[in-house]
This record gives structure tokens, C-alpha cells and sequence, in this order.
């Protein structure tokens, strides 16, 4: 076998393995994306995970940290490699499993076009490594400790910060009616009004949804949003980006909504599972627009520095 051979299979496998985690949750009926926000042990202080100097992770590996807490039931959001364990005096325990996070590269490579040239082509490519929760190592410095439950409070009124967050984006958002949706023609966010939700906080995971659909109209990151209303498979797609995008941006602001699927997500479970089970790469292309588009909104804020 050629070494290029072999490192596309290695490629295809990570896409197929990270395909395949998600499809099996929304098998499930679970969106693996909104699984922390069930959890009471992350209730009031859900947020990113963290690589162990606190910067946020991003794009799929959020999704794959989520998952990964919720399914061994880790409270810390904060993540490390063997190494860096060592390296802060601590060690991982005996028997701890690792869990996979990825990273994009690039790899160059010399082809031959139509006319006999060569060129050169940069091909991205995903790299996996291994890391340990905190909870799974001893010997770290206090700073690393578990916060309390006890530790947080959560908002009851409107929420101050995520209204100027969303205020600062500049999209113009009406209220009225009883659904949620963004008109890419006259570049408005329809919202129904807050006192109809469950709570506030879905209220503002909500509109999240709907600004990462805003910011992939044509004069802003020009997602193709042309064949939404006409093609099943492409409104499932950009819905599932919009998804992965308000997830990662109530994580950002602190938001923790009820699990309360909005009506209309039922409806494209069965969509994105079609997609997902079609193209292996997907889920990790929707992660990277979903992190693009929060960027985007982040980019807007005057003094921003979330991640």
C-alpha cells in the first residue's frame, strides 16, 4: 500500500468515526449538541470545553467534548493531553481512558493539470490526538478544581450581556406572531415575542439560531442559502449548521435553555440522518461553518473576547 493511500484511509476513518458517534445519538432521538444543557450537573455554568491554559476548543471537537462529558458523566470542561498532565506535576490515573479531539492541517501535493503541467494542490486533512477530563487525573494544581453547584446563579429576568451581544450584531429583529425564522430577501430576524417562551433563556438560544442564519446571507459570510425553501437535503444541512452555531454560541454567552425542541426540529432528525449517513465529512464541514459564523458575530461586538 502507498504511504498517500494509507493516509487517506486514516483521514476517511477519523471523518467516518466522528460521523458515525453523531448518527448514533440522533438515532437515539438525542441532539448531541444540546446534551449538556440537560445535565444538572452542568446547570448554570454549561460552557465550551477548554484545553488546559482555558482557551476554548472549537468547531467538532466542541461536539466531541460535550458528548464525551455527557457520557461519562464529567462536570469539568477542562481537557489535557498525557504530557501536559506531566508537565503540571500531575499524572493520569491507572486505567482512565483517553477521548479523541481533531485538528485541520494542510498537506501539499504536486499534480498534473489538463495541459501537463504540474501544480501544486493543498489538501486539507484532519489529525486526531487524545486527551484526558481533568477528573481523570491526579495531582493537579487547585486551580483545576471542580467548581460547586452552589458556585453559580442563574438569570431569572432578561438577560443584560446577550441582549447587547445580539444588539451589537446590527440584524434588525422584529417581534410578533408565534415563530422564529430569518427572511434572507428583506434581511430580517422574525422572533416571537419573549414572554411566549418557555424561559428566557430559550428565547435567546433561539434567536442564536436564527443570527447564525443571518450571518450566511450572500453580502455577509455567503453560506448559499439559494436552495433552502426548494431542496429537503439543503435546508437540512443549513439547519443543522444553524444548530451546531446556536449551541456553540449559548455556550459562549453562558445561556442554558430547557431541552424544549423547537416543532419544527422533530421534523429534521430524520434529514440530517440521510445527509450524515451520505457524506462522512459533513458534520465536521457544518461544525466549521457553524464556528465561522460565530466568529462572524463575535467580530461584530465592540470589546469582544470570547473565543
Amino acid at each position: 500500500m502507498k504511504k498517500s493511500d494509507k493516509n487517506n484511509g486514516e483521514r476517511a476513518d477519523i471523518y467516518a468515526h466522528i460521523t458515525d458517534k453523531i448518527v448514533a445519538t440522533l438515532d437515539e432521538g438525542v441532539r448531541p449538541w444540546l446534551q449538556p444543557w440537560s445535565a444538572k450537573h452542568l446547570s448554570g455554568r454549561v460552557s465550551r470545553p477548554l484545553r488546559h491554559n482555558g482557551e476554548p476548543y472549537s468547531g467538532i471537537n466542541v461536539l466531541l467534548l460535550w458528548s464525551e462529558c455527557m457520557a461519562r458523566g464529567f462536570s469539568s470542561s477542562t481537557w489535557m493531553t498525557f504530557r501536559q498532565a506531566l508537565e503540571l506535576g500531575a499524572r493520569v490515573r491507572k486505567g482512565e481512558t483517553c477521548s479523541m479531539v481533531v485538528y485541520a492541517n494542510r498537506i501539499s501535493k504536486i499534480e498534473t493539470d489538463g495541459e501537463g503541467r504540474e501544480v501544486e494542490r493543498d489538501i486539507p486533512f484532519l489529525k486526531a490526538y487524545t486527551v484526558f477530563n481533568v477528573e481523570q487525573i491526579d495531582g493537579l494544581p487547585k486551580s483545576y478544581a471542580v467548581p460547586s453547584e452552589d458556585d453559580t446563579v442563574r438569570p431569572v429576568d432578561r438577560i443584560a450581556h446577550a441582549d447587547a451581544f445580539f444588539a451589537a450584531t446590527g440584524a434588525l429583529i422584529r417581534h410578533g406572531g408565534d415563530k422564529a425564522f430569518y427572511a434572507p430577501a428583506p434581511d430580517y430576524i422574525q422572533m416571537p415575542p419573549i414572554e411566549s417562551f418557555r424561559d428566557v433563556e430559550s428565547y435567546y438560544a433561539t434567536l442564536a439560531h436564527e443570527e447564525i442564519h443571518w450571518a450566511g446571507a450572500p453580502h455577509r459570510l455567503n453560506r448559499d442559502l439559494s436552495r433552502y425553501t426548494k431542496d429537503r437535503s439543503e435546508r437540512a444541512r443549513e439547519e443543522l449548521i444553524a444548530e451546531l452555531g446556536a449551541a456553540f454560541l449559548a455556550a459562549d454567552l453562558g445561556i442554558v435553555p430547557e431541552m424544549e425542541p423547537r416543532p419544527d426540529h422533530a421534523s429534521y432528525l430524520a434529514s440530517w440522518l440521510s445527509v450524515l449517513e451520505s457524506d462522512k465529512r459533513f458534520i465536521v464541514q457544518a461544525a466549521a461553518h457553524a464556528q465561522r459564523a460565530v466568529g462572524y458575530l463575535h467580530a461584530l461586538q465592540p470589546h469582544d473576547e470570547a473565543a
